[in-house]
């Protein structure tokens, strides 16, 4: 790899992508190719922290790769791979956990939402996944994860394991930076303006996914939820508008003011009509382009192949080192 920052990040295999996770997430990971080197994962091994149907596990890991590559992400630029594909997540994984304190890890706040919505399976794996996620950023010494805000906290304790480690084997890895991404960092829901939009959500009209065809995209911003002022600024009390504005603002590139400008005395209608024609046509390429990656199977097992090797060679070298600093004895 070329002679430059290193930025890793993983998205779980849940489905087809929100809006939220393309303008917030994915989108922002584009232009990183050209100035950092660049490791993305597909985190499949995190999502099994909720009970999976295996065979569905399978298809949306699948599609969440050719998702990634559909928006933008290039193996010939990136590191691109599934998680479980690479073992050396899990291998540096266990030296983690036993550098990490029980009471970091029931601090984490996902631990108790996730706990809270799945009261049934309490499981082992979701308290201890953030130094599976650690171990994720660990293997490679990233310089910088780019982060949502909710996603803080992991990392803030990924670096608390690094530096404790280092502390009593010596220094060796790198404390992991936060790359936040301030514009479209957080897009809501568009039937309860105060929620992140969420796949989850029990009304379907709440979200907007990457692959719906245009007509649902202009149907879900029609029923989108407002308020009663008939006025588009953005200001505080008009959360509805708000969230709309924001997300045309992400996917045309004007500003508030401009966007006031553009629809002075228009209407709420005319403007829920813009901004889904705006989605919909900023989303038609990544459409037609994962259309043409999910039907060539042999395509994507070269690539998902091929980025698993490189994730490993690199890898490997790091926790090689890590179990001999350890004090495990040395294989070769």
């Amino acid at each position: 790899m070329e002679d430059k920052k290193l930025i890793f990040s993983a998205i779980q295999p849940t489905g087809t992508f929100t809006l939220g996770n393309y303008i917030g997430a994915v989108r922002n990971w584009i232009p990183l190719q050209d100035e950092y080197n660049c490791i993305y994962c597909i985190a499949d091994m995190h999502a099994i922290t909720v009970r999976q149907e295996p065979a569905k596990l399978r298809q949306n890991t699948l599609a969440a790769y050719a998702l990634l590559m559909a928006c933008g992400i290039d193996p010939k630029k990136s590191i691109l791979f599934i998680q479980s594909h690479v073992n050396t997540h899990a291998l540096l994984n266990w030296v983690l956990c036993c550098n990490t304190q029980f009471g970091e890890l029931s601090r984490m706040t996902q631990f108790k939402d996730k706990s809270q919505k799945h009261p049934d399976d309490v499981n082992a794996g979701l308290f201890t996944y953030p130094s599976l996620m650690a171990a994720d950023i660990l293997a490679y010494n990233a310089d910088f994860v780019p982060v949502g805000v909710d996603q803080k906290q992991h990392l803030e304790l990924a670096r608390n394991i690094a530096q404790r480690f280092n502390q009593r084997y010596g220094d060796f890895f790198t404390l992991p930076e936060p790359y936040i991404m301030e514009v479209g960092a957080k897009i809501m829901s568009l039937q309860d303006p105060t929620k992140k939009m969420s796949k989850s959500d029990e009304n379907p009209n709440s979200c907007i996914l990457i692959l719906d065809d245009k007509d649902t995209i202009i149907r879900k911003f029609k029923r989108a939820v407002t308020d009663s002022e008939a006025e588009i600024v953005y200001r505080e009390g008009k959360d509805g508008i708000n969230n709309l504005m924001s997300i045309y603002s992400a996917v045309t590139g004007k500003d508030y003011p401009e966007i006031e400008k553009e629809f002075a005395g228009k209407g709420y209608g005319d403007f829920k009509l813009a901004v889904g024609e705006a989605v919909a046509d900023n989303l038609a390429p990544i459409r037609t382009e994962f259309d043409k990656l999910i039907s060539d199977k042999a395509y994507l097992k070269q690539c998902y192949t091929e980025g698993a090797q490189q994730a490993y060679r690199y890898s490997s070298r790091i926790v090689s080192k890590v179990y001999h600093k350890a004090g495990f004895v040395d294989i070769k």
